[in-house]
């Protein structure tokens, strides 16, 4: 419904794969894998992005098989 703030969660994870298009294979520390889109920011500033790399990666509860990578580790 309108309003409610959908509850976000953060998880830190390592690219796995590269798919093209901005999406990526992540392994996060618990064993679990998603795919992983590119934010519009992280576009935007180019960032590139490889297996091996450390991210952060913002789930949605409701589909945890998918998530936004919101930070790249330095």
């Amino acid at each position: 419904s309108m309003g409610v703030k959908e509850e976000k969660v953060e998880l830190d994870g390592e690219i796995l794969e590269a798919f093209g298009g901005g999406m990526f294979k992540i392994a996060f520390e618990n064993g679990h894998e998603a795919i992983g889109y590119t934010s519009g920011k992280m576009r935007r500033y180019r960032i590139r992005m490889a297996p091996g790399d450390k991210v952060k990666v913002e789930l949605s509860p409701y589909d945890p098989t998918r998530g936004r990578i919101v930070y790249r580790e330095r």
